[in-house]
């Protein structure tokens, strides 16, 4: 069992983020922010995906109208995304944002910084400094000679102890870097400095296929650590995508046990079913199931079911056949046909 690393508990709306609470899900609307109707439409879809959190980019005023039609859409807790224009943050959360995400370097003075704390500490809102390897100051560059983790972790906690210095304590921190090394090691050095709640992501990480390698690796390798409180994997394609990697993460980890877990072989010579498609339609099949079980799809009979004998249930493929076993002990015989109906009813009567 993974040690999460002890921090502190911020309230974002209804969710905790940090402390004992399960790590939080979100994700981040690709829509233009003028485009309320299909940015709406795209959140809904995310929440019907499980996502936890949602961000939003907020550039300019028209887009405070976009945080209210979140708002009114759907239930789960809205962040705004704000660069450079601390107005942008106070009217964000005057129209009922849950989470505002800043770098407080790029908002300018201390008394514009204080502006944006005092605010989202009158209306409860938690902060999210949002640090990576293109926004570190020119000092701290000339001093690390670079981006480094140390550059970067001192960069986050200097803007922590803005926020510090005006009594702004609901503070959730992420440095991102698109290098996954230094993302992880600057990771680790900020959660070595302080007890806030860390949001894990490798920043420009891709399209779907290295996107996903690259997000499994940094935030798969600090969470088996305790490292992080909440997570998104960036990808250049359908936030969906994102979210239903971001379980699947959590899913390889035990992080996630609400939910089947499957485990397939990847086939060879003695396959004698078409056991992709089968095992492609198995996890289709399971999508929204919330019972804690493993469930095998396994080619043959040397795999499955002593292989996989430590599965709640399974297949073990034939010729046109295969069998249904539990704990490694066949249970029946049925045709290839009906074997994903087979296998679905006696996962319902378990």
């Amino acid at each position: 069992m993974i040690k999460r690393r002890e921090s502190r508990k911020v309230r974002v709306g209804d969710l905790t983020i940090g402390g004992d609470a399960p790590i939080v899900v979100q994700s981040m609307l690709n829509r233009p922010a003028y485009d309320i109707e299909g940015s709406v439409k795209q959140a809904v879809e995310l929440q019907k995906a499980g996502c936890q959190l949602i961000r939003t980019a907020v550039p300019d005023m028209n887009a405070i109208k976009l945080v209210e039609a979140l708002k009114n859409a759907v239930s789960v807790p809205i962040v705004a995304d704000i660069h450079f224009d601390y107005k942008l943050a106070i009217e964000a959360a005057n129209a009922g944002v849950d989470k505002i995400r800043i770098n407080p370097g790029n908002i300018g003075s201390d008394d514009k910084v204080k502006a944006v704390a005092d605010i989202c500490r009158l209306k409860n809102i938690p902060i999210r400094i949002g640090v990576n390897s293109g926004s570190v100051e020119k000092d701290l560059l000339s001093k690390y000679g670079g981006a480094t983790p140390e550059a970067m972790a001192e960069s986050a906690m200097r803007h922590v102890g803005l926020l510090e210095k005006f009594d702004f304590n609901d503070i959730v921190i992420s440095i991102k870097s698109s290098d996954v090394l230094r993302m992880i090691e600057a990771y680790e050095t900020v959660a070595g400095m302080c007890d806030y709640p860390l949001h894990l992501g490798v920043t420009e990480a891709g399209t779907y296929r290295m996107g996903i390698v690259k997000s499994s690796i940094g935030i798969g390798s600090l969470l088996s650590k305790g490292i992080g409180d909440t997570i998104r994997v960036s990808l250049t394609d359908d936030p969906i995508k994102e979210v239903y990697a971001a379980f699947d993460i959590l899913k390889a980890l035990d992080l996630k046990t609400d939910c089947p877990r499957i485990v397939s072989c990847p086939t060879c010579g003695r396959t004698k079913i078409d056991l992709i498609s089968l095992a492609n339609e198995v996890e289709r099949r399971l999508d929204g199931c919330k019972k804690p079980i493993t469930v095998a799809v396994m080619g043959c009979v040397v795999n499955g079911p002593g292989e996989a004998s430590a599965a709640d249930i399974g297949i073990a493929g034939g010729d046109g056949c295969a069998m249904i076993f539990k704990k490694g002990r066949i249970v029946r015989k049925v045709d290839e046909k009906d074997i994903v109906d087979e296998l679905m009813a006696e996962i319902d009567a378990m």
